[in-house]
């Protein structure tokens, strides 16, 4: 029961900050320091990725019309134009930006976990990418931006925005959204459709990682592992539904700059905390 009752507490930690920009995966490492699960080191490291997939189906449910690629009605049927090709374009654009994270994370799994997911780096990562989201949001304040629609997205900027993904899946603490949000201010996206469109990015990419770590652990799920997994994810998935649309409705009248400073602060206070209390504990 104590565990179920830590899941629920992660599921509300990975449902608020796998959507806000200031890292999901950073905030789950630094509550692992204070609240340990009683689980193995193998379930841990699955149920850091997996919980994830329980934030990634709020964004199918909320924006299921936009995403959803055939029209199943009544009418779509009857003229035989069921297929929807803006969505398969926006599809295709979506799975052109995932492939430098999607090489990276085959390749590379493993030595990312082992060599780079501590709290220095979380912490490191959380005030470096806070500064430049102030950067962007100063460099870009009284601009029009160069692309206000999903359907202005090219190539070159889907490629663009992939690049800034690959260093969130490289370096934890950065944020997959934070990394990807900043990533296309830098280059004119507006905020709406930047956040949009990392929404969407995060489908394929975290149930190609879900698949990934779940085949690497196996199926043979004790009774608790699957409850503490379960728990977890539908946390996430129903205070994932809030936070979305509080952040929709947010940024339509302020920009992102209080998530940097968030992000700079808690970076500045983890890394006293290992600096100062991990040391002597």
């Amino acid at each position: 029961m104590l565990n179920i009752l830590k899941a629920i507490l992660y599921g509300i930690v990975e449902g608020i900050t796998e959507w806000l920009p200031i890292s999901s995966t950073g905030h789950m490492i630094l509550l692992d320091e204070f609240v340990k699960m009683q689980v193995s080191e193998e379930f841990w490291s699955m149920f850091l990725v997996v919980i994830q997939l329980g934030a990634i189906l709020a964004v199918v449910l909320l924006y299921f019309n936009k995403i959803f690629p055939w029209d199943l009605s009544k009418e779509a049927r009857a003229e035989h134009r069921v297929n929807r090709p803006d969505v398969w374009r926006l599809w295709g654009k979506i799975l052109i930006a995932c492939i430098p994270a999607a090489i990276v994370g085959v390749l590379f799994d493993d030595w990312l976990d082992e060599h780079l997911y501590n709290g220095f780096v979380v912490a490191v990562m959380l005030i470096l990418f806070g500064i430049i989201f102030i950067i962007a949001e100063n460099r870009n304040k009284g601009k029009t931006p160069v692309i206000s629609t999903l359907e202005e997205l090219d190539i070159r900027t889907c490629l663009l925005i992939g690049v800034f993904q690959l260093i969130a899946a490289i370096f934890p603490g950065t944020s997959r959204s934070g990394a990807t949000i900043v990533g296309a201010l830098l280059i004119g996206v507006s905020r709406t459709v930047a956040a949009e469109f990392t929404f969407f990015l995060a489908i394929p990419v975290m149930f190609g990682a879900s698949l990934l770590k779940i085949l690497k652990f196996g199926l043979s799920f004790t009774a608790m592992e699957a409850g503490i997994l379960f728990t977890g994810m539908l946390v996430a998935f129903v205070v994932s539904v809030i936070v979305i649309r509080f952040l929709m409705s947010y940024i339509r009248k302020h920009d992102f700059k209080a998530f940097g400073w968030y992000r700079i602060v808690l970076g500045l206070l983890v890394l006293a905390y290992f600096a100062f209390v991990t040391p002597t504990s």
